[in-house]
């Protein structure tokens, strides 16, 4: 798969401040790549900032399911490699994502994880969590997920649920075939940990995970997951915070009765 084009599909809402610098990123790091950005109605002047350094750049329902489905349909690249906005890429990341589809046996794959901070926490998460995940067949969309395009569309792309699309399309490749993990990392913004604290973040976390291992709905999920890492100044601060932005779309969490 030498020759394989690959797009890249960002999905995005109100990320002005850091669209223009990662495509900037992915220019230099992945050259010759289909930068495909989808926003979900963005008011901060995303999708204008896009337009110059991106190949394409569509809109979508927000929700990163739906944005990610629709840019691949809106993409033309053999391999589909699906990255958050906050990320920065390995050098030579095209490289190695062609080799390991170089396998015919190969469906995708995903990278490493790292987090750009010491302590222990944190090597919970990138590390210790990167085994648990493997052993779990369980993976987050900050790895980097990667497949043939042919293969997504018929694996029906990313399930429309509110949180664990990744997890759920992920599983899809691993019954599809043998599921690449490769050891270059990806960094990925602490942000969202900052956001709320590293434990409250981690234990959050670990407990989607268990509970969604033991059959409890995406949706309420996404209700409790929001509930842990959203306080409620942060909510009344950031219009763009994950609990206001989940209740703008599926109504308010107090409706479920939760905490």
């Amino acid at each position: 798969m030498s020759e394989s084009t690959i797009s890249i599909i960002i999905p995005v809402a109100n990320e002005a401040a850091l669209i223009r610098a990662f495509l900037l990123h992915l220019r230099d790091r992945a050259p010759g790549a289909e930068l495909v950005v989808v926003d979900g109605g963005s008011t901060d002047g995303t999708a204008v900032l896009a337009q110059e350094l991106a190949d394409h750049v569509v809109t979508a329902v927000r929700g990163r399911a739906a944005q990610m489905n629709t840019g691949a349909r809106c993409s033309r690249g053999e391999v589909l490699w699906f990255l958050h906005v906050d990320s920065e890429v390995p050098h030579r990341c095209l490289d190695h994502i062609r080799l390991s589809l170089s396998d015919s046996r190969v469906s995708g794959g995903y990278f490493h994880l790292r987090l750009p901070r010491r302590g222990w926490i944190y090597r919970f998460q990138d590390t210790f969590g990167f085994y648990v995940g493997r052993l779990l067949r369980m993976r987050c969309g900050d790895h980097g997920i990667f497949c043939r395009r042919d293969l997504f569309f018929a694996l029906g792309g990313y399930p429309d649920v509110p949180l664990m699309e990744d997890v759920g399309f992920v599983r899809r490749l691993y019954r599809a075939g043998c599921v690449s993990a490769l050891s270059p990392r990806i960094i990925t913004s602490l942000r969202r940990i900052d956001q709320v604290g590293a434990y409250r973040y981690t234990a959050a976390c670990v407990l989607v995970v268990v509970l969604y291992c033991f059959g409890i709905s995406e949706t309420l999920l996404a209700r409790l997951y929001s509930r842990m890492v959203t306080s409620r100044e942060t909510l009344s601060e950031n219009p763009q915070c994950p609990r206001r932005n989940f209740e703008a779309q599926h109504g308010p969490m107090a409706q479920e009765g939760l905490l």
